[in-house]
């Protein structure tokens, strides 16, 4: 849910009485505060979150290899090939699955030339891999 606080409303109709500018000025500080609705809520909201949200996670360097294997997982995830960390079960997505498929053949046509050989090799040889298993799966 968005916070209001973080919105900033401002109206540059002119009106018959007033100045616009001055109206600029009250309409930010009415967004500016908080009313004491929001900030409850938002302090229920932190105590509801569990406790595995403010926990720091070591999450891999990012570059450009571990982006390609985090859509390559996803592909997987889509084919039905691993289980959904979320569910623990196996679905099959083929339309979706494609849609990244085709994510990974567009970054390779427009990175071509910009990539290391072993990055472009990489690349390559998870597109070759995931369009065979698509198809297989297609059947």
């Amino acid at each position: 849910m968005p916070d209001k606080k973080d919105f900033i409303i401002k109206d540059k109709r002119m009106f018959a009485e007033g100045d616009p500018e001055k109206q600029d000025q009250e309409t930010k500080e009415e967004t500016a505060k908080p009313s004491n609705e929001e900030v409850k809520a938002s302090e229920s909201e932190e105590a509801a979150a569990p406790e595995e949200d403010k926990t720091d996670y070591q999450l891999p360097k990012i570059n450009f290899a571990t982006f390609i294997f985090s859509l390559n997982s996803s592909v997987l995830l889509q084919l039905g090939l691993i289980d959904d960390p979320a569910t623990g079960k196996k679905t099959k997505t083929l339309p979706l699955a494609k849609q990244t498929i085709d994510i990974l053949g567009m970054l390779e046509e427009k990175t071509r030339g910009n990539l290391t050989k072993d990055e472009e090799n990489m690349l390559k040889n998870i597109l070759y891999d995931l369009r065979m298993i698509y198809v297989k799966e297609k059947g």
